[in-house]
């Protein structure tokens, strides 16, 4: 997803890659020269300095990096008349840190954060400073909005949790029985939920992470509960329709799987 933040009074688009941020270079250069970006980029690239620390950034990050082109290209850097632009380096080197957007809104060269702050230094060390400040108040700001819908989302599984209980209780507790006994109900019918969603029980869970505080869903992401919320309601439901739980169980897993699917993409574990 495309964001952009605001330094110096110029917009400077960046967006995340598999948790990985890329800054664009054009808006950067902006700052320098908003008439030849491309040109302010291609003579950074062209440094001997600049070739060596990007070629150590995609030696460290990229496998397929092609280190016999990037190393003819450091032999070439720094000597009179010598350009290189960045489609140049992308295409001979099959660089990740660097990377090409096409597009009349948010096109152009981007980079990978690491390498966007040291081409900011390059412009200029004051503009670097504040690029990285606003860089790192906007991700504050994304975190704690993104720990504040986790927190809404966690509270309506527990919301929710209240319906599914209220169902445990009304339709599969006898009342003669001891409160242990009642306690082993409700954490079967919970771990129901678990393995139709995660594909484990809770035990399961805190067996292959003992050192990890708190349950599996403490450390379940967004989408994931916003499923088992659903789940929970329809458990619930099914309860009161008599359902068997081996039957409970097959449902719920194929709508966890149908649910994922078209939330995140994900895929997750049918039962047999």
């Amino acid at each position: 997803m495309k964001k952009d933040l605001v330094v110096k009074n110029i917009n400077i688009n960046f967006f995340s890659r598999k948790e990985e941020d890329f800054i664009s270079l054009t808006d950067i250069a902006k700052y320098k020269n908003a008439k030849a970006t491309g040109l302010v980029i291609s003579h950074w690239l062209s440094a001997k300095y600049t070739i060596e620390f990007i070629g150590l950034w995609e030696r460290l990050h990229n496998p397929n990096f092609n280190v016999t082109e990037f190393s003819n290209i450091k032999n070439s850097a720094g000597s009179n008349g010598y350009v290189l632009s960045s489609k140049q380096w992308i295409e001979k080197t099959a660089s990740i840190g660097i990377i090409s957007k096409s597009g009349r809104y948010g096109g152009g060269t981007y980079a990978h954060k690491d390498i966007a702050f040291e081409f900011a230094s390059w412009i200029s060390a004051e503009f670097k400073l504040y690029l990285i400040k606003e860089f790192q108040r906007l991700k504050e700001d994304e975190n704690r909005r993104k720990e504040l819908s986790w927190d809404a989302k966690r509270f309506l599984v527990k919301a929710n949790y209240k319906v599914h209980t209220d169902a445990i209780k009304e339709n599969l507790i006898p009342k003669s029985i001891s409160k242990r006994q009642k306690s082993f109900i409700y954490a079967d019918e919970a771990d129901i939920l678990n393995v139709s969603l995660f594909g484990m029980t809770a035990k399961e869970w805190r067996d292959v992470n003992p050192k990890i505080k708190g349950n599996i869903r403490d450390y379940a992401d967004i989408v994931q509960l916003v499923c088992l919320a659903g789940l929970e309601s329809l458990n619930a439901e099914f309860i009161r329709q008599g359902l068997s739980q081996p039957e409970r169980i097959t449902r719920l897993n194929r709508i966890a799987i149908i649910q994922m699917k078209s939330l995140a993409g994900k895929y997750i574990k049918e039962i047999n």
